[in-house]
C-alpha cells in the first residue's frame, strides 16, 4: 500500500498542489525517453535506465554490468562501460550528468525532471487531499499524476517472464490507488457522467478491487440505472465468496444499502448522438467524401440477384486506412456528422485505443459493453461471452438504421463482433492497419492532401492568405494535415512568421519534427504511438532504414542493415507498411513518408548499432553492383573484369534484363550513398567502380561524371592512390563516352601516372591504350602511335589476348586517317581474336569498325552488313555507346544507299533514346544525319534547322564532328534560294 504521508517535496504544505519549474526530461512511465523522445535500442538505454532507478545516488559499476550483460559480463566490461557513459553524455549534450563517483556513478536528476518523482510527488499530495476531504484538489492532482502515464513502466528494459522489478510493482500499485482517489473525488463532486465506462473496463480488468466495483455501483445508481448497480454488486459478492471466502467488505456494503434504500432517478434513454464534434476547417477530400457517403447509404434490396446469391443482406461497412497523422478521423467523423438524417437511430462512436498511449487496444468484450450500454441494455444483461454480447449487439441495431463510428482499430479481430447484420446500419472504421481479413468492406487508403488541398486547409486554419512561401511550405509538411494544421497553428499564433520563413525552419531536416509540434499536436508524438505498438524486429527495421536514410530500400538491403535473414526482414517491412509506416511502390520496394523518414533518422542518431549497419548494407550495395557488372561485361566474353573482388554477399543477377532493371531501380540510392557517404566509407570506391558498367549501358554520363567526381575528391582527401587511379581512369572514360576528349585525356595521364607509381603494369597497358585511342581522336595521330605501341608491347609480356585486340582495334582506327584498307586488316585481325576467345563486345567493335572504314571508302553496300551485324550483336539492351555509334553509322549507309524511308526510321529512334539519356554527343550526331537526309529529299531549311541543333548538342564535344557540321552548313549558305532557320516556321 501506499506510504503515509508526512511532508510534500520541497517543503510543500501537505495537500497543497504541485508546481514544478523544469520540464519533465527522463520518462520511465512507459517506453524510456529523454526529452519526450524515445531512446533507442542498446546498452545506453539499459545504462540509463539503471542510474534513472537510482536517480541522484551513486550505482556502483558492478550493478550497472549486471544491467548491461546480465549475469556474464564480458572481459571488457570496464572498459565497454567507461564507453558506453561516453555515449550516454554524448545523448544527454552534457559532460557533467553523468560523473564517476567510486564505487560506480550517479547521474544528476533535477527535481521535476523525471516522471516518476513527479508521479509521485503528485500522488502524496493527492492522499493528503483526500485524508482531509478537498475532493477538487484530488481531482486536480490525480489527473496531474495520470497525465504522466505513456504505458506499463520501464516498457522494453525487463523480460516480463522474470517477472515484474520492484519498482513497476510499486508504480503499478500505486497508480490503481490514484484511480481510486480520482473516481472518488468525481463521485464526491458529482461528476457522474462519462466515467462509467471506464470504471467498467477497471473493474473487468481488476474483478477483485472492491473500490473500483463501489464506485461503478453508485456511478450507475446515481445516473438511473440501479438494477445494472446491483448486478456489480451481485457479481463482485459471487466473486469473492467463490474464489476468497469473504464477502464485500464495509463500504461496498453500505454503498449497497444506499441503493436499496434511496430510489433510482428516472432517465430516459435518448437517441445515442455519440460522435466528437466535426473537424472545424474540415477541406478539400471531395471525391473522397463523396464515394464514402455512397459506400454508406447503399443498400442492397433482398429481392435483388446478387443479394440471393450472396446470403442475407449485411450492414454497409467502409474503412479508411492510411498513416499516422493523415487525416483518418477527421474525415470519418466529417462525413458521419452530415449523415445523420440519414440513419434517425442514432449514431455510436466508439475509440477502440489501436493507437493509444499507454492503453492497450480495447478488448472486444469490452467495446461490445460500451455499445450495448449506448443502446440502452443494463450492464448485468449484458452477457460475458463476446460472441453472446455480439449476437445481442446484432439484434439491438437488426431493427434500426444506426451509424457506426469505430475509431483507431487494432485489427479485424477487434472489428469482426461490433458488426451489425441488418442492412439498414452502417459502419465506418478507421485504422492504421487495412484490415484485410474484414471482408465485404469498401477501403479507402487516405493519402496525404494534394498541394490545393493543402493550401486550402492551411488557409482555413491559419486564417491568413498565405501567399509567398506557402507551396514550399506544404511541401515541407510532406501534405500531412497533422504537420499542416500544426504549421497554420504557428502561423496563427504568430502573425509576423511568414510561411517563407516557417519553410525555411523546416527546411533543416534534422529539426524539422521540432517544428511540427504546438500544443497537443505533434507529427513526433503521433509517430512514436505508432513506435510503440511495433514489434522489436519492426521496430528495428525503422530505425535502419533512418540509419541509410534512402529514397526506396527493398528486402535484402534492409536485411543486412537489420543483421536478420531476408524472410524476417520482409515480414517486418510488410508489418510497417500494414501500420502505414511505409508504402510499397512497386512489389517488394518500400518507401516511407517524408516525416516518416525524419522520424526513422531520429531513431537511428540514438542507435548504438547505426555505424555497423550503414557499412554492411553500403557493402551489400557495392556487391550487388559488382554481380550487376558482371552480368552484363562477363570476364569470360568481355576480356578482364572492371569490376572490383567481391565485396559482400549479394546474388548473382540471372541476366543481364534482371542486372539493367536493379541499376535502374537503384540510381537514386548510388547517387544518395555516394554523396553522403564517400568521405567515411572506402566501400562506396568500389561500390561507383562497379556501377560503372550499368550507366555505361544506360549512357547515364552525366551520372557517371557525378559519382567519380565526388569519389576522386573523396579518395584524395584519404590519400588512397589506388581509388585515386580508378576514380580519375573512370572519370576520363566518362567524359570520352560524352566526347569530352581534352578532359579525358588529362585525366587518363593522371591515372597513367598513379598505376606507373604503383607499378601497376596491367592498368598501365589500359590507360596507355587509352592515350591513344584519345590522341587519335583529337586528331593527334603522330602522338597517338607511341602509347598503343607501347601498349600493344605490354599486352605480348603480359599474354593478354584481349587487351592486344582493342589496341588493334585502336591502331586499326589510326590507320583509317592514312589508308582505310589497312585499318581493315587491324580491325578483322581484332574481330579474329574477338571470335577465338568469345567476346561479344569485341566481336560488335571490330563489326562497328570495319563499317566505318568502308564507309570512308565510299563502299555503302559493304559497310551496311556490318552495321547491321554490330547492332544485332548487342540487341536493344547492350551498351549505348556502341550501339548509338553503329546505330549513326547505319542510317548514313542507308541514306547513301538510297533507303530512305528505313534511315528515318532509325535516326528518329536513335535521336528518342539520346534525348531520354541526355546523350548530347550522340543527339549531335544523330542531328548531322538527319540534316543529311532532308537535304538529299531537298528541304534545305529542314537540313538547316537540324545541323544548328546538331552544333548546339556538340558544343564543347568532339572538334571532328563539330567542324564537319560547320562545313555542312557552310555548303547551304552557297546553294541558291535557301533559306534561314529564322524562316523556317
Amino acid at each position: 500500500m501506499w506510504p503515509t504521508v508526512n511532508g510534500a517535496a520541497g517543503g510543500r504544505a501537505v495537500g497543497e498542489p504541485v508546481e514544478f519549474g523544469v520540464c519533465v526530461r527522463f520518462g520511465l512511465l512507459g517506453p524510456l525517453t529523454v526529452g519526450g523522445e524515445p531512446v533507442g535500442g542498446g546498452k545506453v538505454r539499459s545504462l540509463l535506465a539503471a542510474l534513472l532507478m537510482r536517480p541522484g545516488r551513486v550505482v556502483p559499476s558492478d550493478d550497472l554490468k549486471l544491467a548491461l550483460w546480465g549475469d556474464e559480463p564480458p572481459a571488457s566490461a570496464t572498459a565497454s562501460l567507461h564507453n558506453h557513459v561516453a555515449r550516454l553524455r554524448r545523448l544527454l549534450d552534457s559532460e557533467d550528468r553523468v560523473r564517476a563517483v567510486p564505487p560506480g556513478y550517479v547521474l544528476r536528476v533535477d527535481p521535476g525532471e523525471l516522471d516518476t518523482e513527479v508521479f509521485e510527488a503528485h500522488a502524496r499530495v493527492a492522499l493528503a487531499a483526500h485524508n482531509r476531504g478537498d475532493w477538487p484538489v484530488v481531482a486536480e492532482e490525480t489527473a496531474a499524476a495520470l497525465a504522466l502515464w505513456r504505458g506499463a513502466p520501464l516498457s522494453g528494459l525487463y523480460d516480463p517472464a522474470d517477472g515484474e522489478p520492484a519498482l513497476v510493482q510499486r508504480l503499478g500499485e500505486t497508480r490503481l490507488l490514484v484511480l481510486e482517489w480520482k473516481y472518488e473525488a468525481e463521485l464526491r463532486l458529482g461528476r457522474h457522467e462519462g466515467i462509467g465506462p471506464e470504471l467498467a473496463a477497471l473493474t473487468g480488468q481488476f474483478p477483485l478491487r472492491e473500490a473500483f466495483h463501489r464506485q461503478l455501483m453508485l456511478v450507475l445508481h446515481r445516473t438511473g440505472r440501479q438494477a445494472e448497480a446491483l448486478a456489480v454488486h451481485q457479481r463482485l459478492r459471487r466473486t469473492l465468496v467463490e474464489e476468497l471466502g469473504v464477502d464485500p467488505g464495509p463500504a461496498v456494503q453500505e454503498a449497497h444499502r444506499e441503493i436499496l434504500r434511496e430510489p433510482a432517478p428516472r432517465a430516459e434513454l435518448p437517441t445515442p448522438a455519440q460522435l466528437p464534434p466535426g473537424p472545424a476547417h474540415f477541406t478539400g477530400r471531395d471525391d473522397l467524401v463523396a464515394q464514402l457517403r455512397a459506400a454508406l447509404t447503399q443498400r442492397r434490396q433482398p429481392e435483388a440477384p446478387a443479394a440471393r446469391h450472396e446470403g442475407a443482406p449485411t450492414a454497409a461497412l467502409a474503412v479508411i486506412t492510411g498513416m499516422a497523422g493523415v487525416g483518418k478521423s477527421a474525415l470519418a467523423v466529417h462525413v458521419a456528422h452530415a449523415l445523420r438524417e440519414e440513419f434517425p437511430d442514432g449514431q455510436l462512436y466508439l475509440n477502440l485505443r489501436g493507437a493509444t498511449p499507454g492503453l492497450p487496444p480495447l478488448p472486444p468484450i469490452q467495446a461490445l459493453a460500451a455499445l450495448l450500454n449506448a443502446l440502452g441494455v443494463d450492464s448485468r444483461n449484458v452477457p460475458d461471452t463476446p460472441d453472446a454480447a455480439a449476437a445481442l449487439l446484432r439484434s439491438r441495431l437488426a431493427p434500426t438504421r444506426t451509424l457506426l463510428v469505430l475509431d483507431d482499430a487494432a485489427s479485424a479481430a477487434q472489428v469482426r463482433p461490433l458488426l451489425p447484420a441488418g442492412d439498414g446500419c452502417a459502419v465506418v472504421v478507421t485504422s492504421r492497419s487495412p484490415l484485410a481479413a474484414l471482408d465485404g468492406a469498401t477501403r479507402f487508403p487516405l493519402a496525404p492532401m494534394t498541394a490545393d488541398e493543402s493550401l486550402g486547409l492551411l488557409r482555413a486554419v491559419s486564417g491568413r492568405q498565405l501567399a509567398d512561401g506557402a507551396a514550399r511550405l506544404v511541401e515541407l509538411c510532406g501534405r500531412l494535415p497533422l504537420a499542416l494544421r500544426v504549421a497554420a497553428a504557428r502561423l496563427a499564433a504568430r502573425r509576423a512568421l511568414s510561411p517563407d520563413a516557417l519553410a525555411g525552419l523546416l527546411d533543416a531536416e534534422d529539426g524539422r519534427l521540432d517544428h511540427l509540434e504546438y500544443d497537443d499536436l505533434s507529427v513526433r508524438r503521433s509517430l512514436a504511438v505508432a513506435l510503440g505498438a511495433l514489434d522489436p524486429d519492426a521496430a528495428l527495421a525503422l530505425r535502419r532504414l533512418g540509419a541509410l536514410d534512402l529514397p526506396a530500400y527493398e528486402v535484402p538491403v534492409v536485411a543486412r542493415l537489420m543483421g536478420l535473414p531476408e524472410q524476417r526482414a520482409g515480414a517486418a517491412l510488410d508489418r510497417l507498411v500494414e501500420v502505414a509506416l511505409l508504402e510499397e511502390i512497386s512489389y517488394g520496394r518500400y518507401a516511407p513518408h517524408d516525416l516518416v523518414r525524419d522520424f526513422a533518422r531520429e531513431l537511428a542518431a540514438q542507435d548504438d548499432g547505426r555505424e555497423a549497419a550503414v557499412e554492411r548494407g553500403l557493402r551489400w550495395y557495392a556487391e550487388a553492383a559488382r554481380q550487376s557488372g558482371l552480368a552484363l561485361s562477363p570476364p569470360e566474353r568481355e576480356g578482364p573484369a572492371r569490376v572490383p573482388e567481391p565485396v559482400g554477399d549479394a546474388e548473382p543477377f540471372p541476366d543481364t534484363v534482371a542486372a539493367l532493371a536493379w541499376g535502374d531501380r537503384e540510381l537514386p540510392a548510388v547517387v544518395t550513398l555516394t554523396e553522403r557517404y564517400a568521405r567515411s566509407s572506402p566501400t562506396v570506391f568500389l561500390l561507383v567502380r562497379a556501377y560503372f558498367s550499368h550507366l555505361q549501358y544506360r549512357g547515364k554520363y552525366g551520372a557517371l561524371r557525378h559519382l567519380n567526381r565526388f569519389v576522386l575528391s573523396a579518395a584524395r582527401a584519404s590519400g588512397d592512390l589506388v581509388a585515386q587511379a580508378h576514380a580519375l581512369g573512370d572519370l576520363a572514360g566518362a567524359h570520352f563516352l560524352a566526347s569530352r576528349i581534352e578532359e579525358a585525356l588529362a585525366l587518363n595521364d593522371e591515372a597513367i601516372a598513379l598505376w606507373q607509381e604503383l607499378g601497376e603494369r596491367g592498368r598501365t597497358q589500359r590507360t596507355l591504350a587509352n592515350r591513344g585511342m584519345l590522341l587519335e581522336r583529337l586528331g593527334r595521330h603522330a602522338e597517338a602511335a607511341e602509347p598503343l605501341e607501347w601498349s600493344l608491347a605490354l599486352t605480348r609480356e603480359l599474354d593478354d589476348a584481349y587487351g592486344e585486340a582493342i589496341i588493334l582495334s585502336h591502331l586499326g582506327n589510326l590507320h583509317e586517317h592514312t589508308d582505310a584498307r589497312v585499318a581493315i586488316a587491324y580491325h578483322e585481325r581484332s574481330l579474329a581474336t574477338g571470335c577465338r576467345i568469345g567476346s561479344e563486345l569485341l566481336v560488335h567493335t571490330a563489326h562497328c569498325n570495319i563499317g566505318y572504314a568502308h564507309l570512308t571508302l565510299g563502299e555503302w553496300a559493304a559497310a551496311v552488313g556490318h552495321f547491321e551485324r554490330a547492332l544485332c550483336i548487342l540487341g536493344d539492351q547492350g551498351d549505348w555507346h556502341g550501339r548509338s555509334q553503329s546505330w549513326v553509322g547505319l542510317v548514313r549507309v542507308l541514306g547513301e544507299l538510297g533507303r530512305t524511308d528505313e534511315a528515318y526510321a532509325a535516326c528518329a529512334d536513335l535521336l528518342d533514346q539520346a534525348v531520354e539519356r541526355c546523350d548530347g554527343y550522340s543527339e549531335g550526331l544523330g542531328r548531322r544525319e538527319y540534316g543529311r537526309l532532308e537535304r538529299s529529299r531537298g528541304r534545305i531549311a529542314q537540313a538547316r534547322v537540324q545541323w544548328e541543333l546538331a552544333l548546339t548538342a556538340l558544343e564543347g564535344g568532339d572538334p571532328k564532328a563539330h567542324a564537319e557540321v560547320t562545313e555542312l552548313l557552310a555548303g547551304l549558305d552557297e546553294e541558291p534560294g535557301v533559306k534561314s532557320a529564322a524562316d523556317v516556321g
